[in-house]
């Protein structure tokens, strides 16, 4: 077997707030403990209701922000332990389309000067004929290129934006819900267009959302994160969720129709606070299956390699 592009060993990421006269510093864990392999060319789908980690975990994989322990290593390289100078090289193998493509581009440059500013970042020059180039492979006219960001639609500037991400022609590219700030209709065109680049160009994705319905439908894994931790590892899209949480999201989906909504059974309980995270599971509150056990034990991902799954009384 190939050795994978990216190897995530024990990450953890812990945030501190407050602090001072009167108020005693608040610490969060974003990211715990977290290990994944992700395979060339493989889509890795990441899931989880808003907080639970999964914007924190892309950027700590690609190492904007630094991790508290733990270690990444891009192509067997540990980018965790690189100074600056070679971290920037690397990166020019790693990319990032954000989830709001206005703000996530200058609204003072052109979208020739966009499509050119990686070049400038990497110290490179600008090869010719490369602006029109880029533009055409995410189906855009070359007539854009003198166009501002405020002139286009959102889904042209989301395509500005994976443009810009693959400009340098990179490996690996993280998609921070990529579509989710997208009308529907233009979210299935720019899906349409990542899976149509990744099996042109070979890319690795690592894609991460809150709609485990579309994750099942452009993965080949999926990954799902519960307050910081990875709690399963769906092996296929179509595989049956053995953890409650997995389930719950899964029948969210079908939520808005009420023929299907008389069949669920809705989460209760609330959500626990990741400043104060209680003993034993963090879903224990959240989950009908709980027992004693869970509300003591923290449960560890299991160490089958088909199928992981971090709960004591999986589905």
């Amino acid at each position: 077997m190939t050795a994978p592009l990216i190897r995530i060993e024990q990450l953890t990421r812990r945030f501190q707030s407050g602090g001072g006269v009167l108020a005693r510093p608040r610490a969060m864990l974003a990211v715990r403990d977290v290990s994944l392999d992700i395979a060339r060319g493989e889509a890795l789908g990441v899931v989880g209701e808003s907080g639970c980690g999964k914007s924190t975990l892309a950027r700590l994989v690609l190492r904007l922000i630094e991790p508290t322990s733990g270690r990444v290593s891009f192509d067997g390289t540990e980018i965790t332990a690189l100074p600056p100078a070679a971290l920037r090289r690397m990166r020019r193998r790693m990319a990032m389309v954000f989830q709001d493509p206005y703000s996530s581009l200058d609204p003072r440059h052109s979208l020739a000067q966009v499509l050119a500013e990686p070049f400038q970042v990497q110290g490179q020059p600008l090869p010719p004929d490369t602006i029109p180039a880029l533009l055409a492979e995410v189906g855009l006219p070359e007539s854009l290129a003198a166009s501002h960001p405020h002139q286009l639609s959102g889904g042209q500037r989301q395509r500005v934006g994976i443009a810009r991400a693959l400009a340098l022609r990179p490996d690996f590219a993280v998609l921070d819900e990529p579509t989710a700030s997208l009308d529907v209709s233009i979210q299935a065109q720019i899906i349409a267009l990542l899976a149509e680049l990744r099996d042109r160009l070979g890319l690795t994705y690592l894609f991460i959302s809150h709609d485990l319905g579309l994750v099942r439908y452009f993965c080949d894994r999926i990954v799902v994160m519960y307050l910081g931790a990875v709690v399963e590892i769906l092996p296929d899209p179509a595989a049956r969720p053995r953890h409650p949480y997995t389930r719950a999201l899964m029948e969210a989906r079908f939520a808005p129709d009420p023929a299907q909504r008389k069949s669920l059974a809705p989460l209760t309980g609330e959500i626990p606070s990741p400043f104060a995270l209680p003993p034993g599971c963090a879903f224990a509150a959240r989950c009908p299956r709980a027992t004693d056990r869970c509300r003591r034990e923290s449960p560890a991902l299991s160490a089958d390699p088909t199928h992981p799954v971090a709960c004591f009384h999986p589905l």
